[in-house]
């Protein structure tokens, strides 16, 4: 008779606890998914969930990617309110003539005959895949769906682990690497972020299983054609979002580097294949390859069919078509931009890759300090995401981490998974334990409430560790508190101001004469981003107090500490330096007081019940040409 090994046994008793831990958050997570009002918890619409919760919608109950007033209807019965943000595009017959003149095939586009009807300017891939959900379960069907790609995403990346590791260290980083960083909180997003880095994920997972896994091994997932499906899930996630477009690349090298020449061929033709095919789905339901160019347009408030006297797409709409890059503003001032966004991608408040993905950075330092760390497909996969990092910095300096003040960076999110398979071989669970403990202190807050957390991105950097990180300054028009109307692009003399944090009250008159100022509070430093259309070289700034205080003042330039008198008011200069965004200068103006005052104590006639510190008013002097 044959026995086990005491390391078979021990292995074969981690494995069935990861398997028993494995089922119970996926039954956690289903329960929780199935059962909360996606509606009420969600506070309505985040992003741009009001397109693709429309186009699901609409080919769960309709079978098509039109927009009518019946997906209106649809969709006000079910949020009370319209698509806010929705975006559209007017739709073309796409025609096929031929003629005697090269290229004698030609494409020729023609106004759709329908006036009753639109299209949606998004890709239509996630909402094909999220409709039967949402046909079964409703809306609640989109947050299953999310369970389980992310599901199957920890799945992939704990047998890869466990392939060269111990269960238990395998299980313990995978769940570190997923939920110690911002990942979680899109699963709340009706939006395609799990749904894209999931299927980065599978890709990688598809390419790379047979590089690490045992004679024993899962034997469907060694052959060639696991690279053939890597390249078609990566084909898909390029339609969905051409900033994945470079994944690909490793995997036709790592072929060619094995002298695998038709291989590596057939596996590039395939993901090129499977994009073209997918935008040509689109041209044939829209009349346009591009489903965010053409005749596009978002609206917010009125909305096409929705009974208006007056055409809705002529009057409210805000055009919002990208067809071309503008070579401009990517060329003007790109070394110096280009500098800065490569440290705020790093360890950006809002949008660091070194708060928000730290089990990253763990992954990257296991790898180099590992023999590991020369094999050329890891070599590969870390080139390649650096590559894709500089395209989002170049070409997208002014919204790189994905427009509209997400949490975390977006646009990384779905190139993060790849980072995953640097991890050499575990041998302990201290990684993963690092990467909890430090992942924690910025994302913890986050995964409290992931709902609120979507809601309002800009409470996660008001408090806590993140607020001793930079702020994107490169990005000031497109950082979460653009979403708090009452705290940001508030006008203030000749400059813009944006209120970071609560320790700061909105310019208000203090004077009869109308003039304003802004009183900064007790209970902590305020950030506030100052915004002009010419640099800044200093601010002339009065500051008074009715108590004593000490007033701490900077702006981006050296630190002044100014001692209050009750009652008398101190002019001084504040040096400040700002940097250049997309059609503006910004700088980070920091105020605290050291003492606070309530006015409600000091007068009994008062109603006034903030913690006051100090009066600022200020001008902000330009700098000489």
């Amino acid at each position: 008779m044959s026995s086990l090994r005491p390391g078979d046994a021990g292995a074969a008793s981690g494995r069935a606890g990861a398997a028993v831990i494995g089922a119970i958050l996926l039954i956690v997570a289903l329960a929780a998914a199935v059962s909360v009002d996606v509606v009420k918890a969600g506070q309505g619409v985040k992003g741009d969930e009001a397109t693709y919760v429309a186009m699901a919608l609409s080919l769960a109950y309709d079978h098509d990617l039109t927009y009518e007033r019946r997906d209106l209807e649809r969709y006000v019965g079910l949020y009370r309110w319209g698509p806010e943000g929705i975006f559209l595009k007017r739709g073309k017959k796409l025609r096929v003539r031929f003629d005697g003149n090269p290229p004698f095939v030609h494409l020729v586009t023609l106004p759709d005959p329908r006036t009753d009807r639109l299209y949606y300017g998004k890709a239509l891939i996630y909402p094909l895949v999220a409709a039967p959900f949402v046909r079964l379960l409703g809306l609640n069907g989109i947050l299953v769906l999310h369970v389980l790609l992310l599901f199957g995403a920890c799945l992939c990346g704990y047998t890869f682990l466990a392939a060269r590791s111990r269960p238990g260290p395998a299980l313990a980083f995978t769940l570190a690497f997923v939920g110690a960083a911002c990942v979680p909180v899109y699963l709340v997003f009706l939006m395609p972020e799990i749904f894209n880095f999931s299927l980065v994920f599978f890709a990688y997972f598809l390419w790379l299983y047979k590089e690490v896994a045992p004679p024993e091994g899962f034997r469907f997932l060694r052959g060639l054609g696991t690279d053939v499906c890597a390249a078609a899930l990566l084909g898909v996630a390029t339609y969905s979002k051409p900033s994945h477009a470079l994944l690909v690349v490793p995997i036709v090298l790592w072929l060619w580097w094995r002298r695998r020449y038709a291989q590596g061929l057939k596996v590039g033709i395939v993901s090129v294949a499977v994009v073209a095919a997918l935008f040509g789905v689109n041209a044939l339901s829209s009349g346009e390859f591009n489903y965010q160019g053409g005749d596009r347009k978002t609206f917010l408030g009125r909305y096409p069919f929705d009974g208006s006297p007056v055409s809705v797409w002529d009057q409210q709409g805000l055009e919002k078509s990208t067809n071309d890059s503008d070579a401009e503003s990517v060329l003007t001032d790109l070394p110096n931009r280009f500098s800065l966004n490569v440290d705020y991608f790093l360890v950006g408040r809002h949008f660091g890759f070194v708060p928000y993905f730290f089990p990253g950075v763990v992954a990257i330092g296991l790898w180099l300090f590992s023999s590991e760390r020369w094999r050329a497909w890891r070599l590969l996969t870390f080139a390649t995401i650096v590559a894709s990092v500089v395209g989002l910095l170049v070409f997208f300096p002014f919204s790189w981490s994905g427009g509209g003040g997400p949490p975390g960076n977006r646009y990384f999110m779905s190139l993060y998974p790849a980072l995953f398979f640097l991890v050499p071989p575990l041998t302990s669970t201290a990684p993963a334990i690092l990467a909890w403990l430090v992942g924690a202190l910025f994302t913890a807050k986050m995964l409290v409430n992931p709902f609120v957390t979507a809601k309002h991105p800009n409470q996660i950097a008001e408090r806590g560790f993140a607020r001793r990180l930079p702020v994107e300054l490169t990005m000031a028009n497109d950082l979460p508190v653009r979403l708090e109307s009452q705290r940001s692009h508030l006008p203030y003399g000749d400059v813009l101001l944006y209120f970071l944090d609560d320790h700061a009250y909105i310019p208000e008159a203090i004077d009869s004469e109308g003039h304003q100022g802004v009183w900064i509070a007790g209970d902590g430093r305020a950030d506030i981003i100052v915004r002009s259309d010419w640099p800044i070289h200093h601010f002339t700034m009065t500051v008074e107090s009715p108590i004593h205080t000490l007033f701490i003042v900077s702006a981006g330039g050296s630190e002044s500490q100014i001692p209050l008198q009750p009652g008398k008011a101190v002019t001084l200069d504040v040096p400040a330096s700002g940097v250049r965004d997309a059609q503006s200068y910004a700088c980070l103006l920091s105020a605290r007081s050291t003492e606070a005052f309530s006015p409600f104590l000091r007068d009994p006639n008062s109603t006034d019940r903030r913690n006051l510190g100090a009066l600022m008013r200020f001008t902000a002097v330009q700098a000489a040409r």
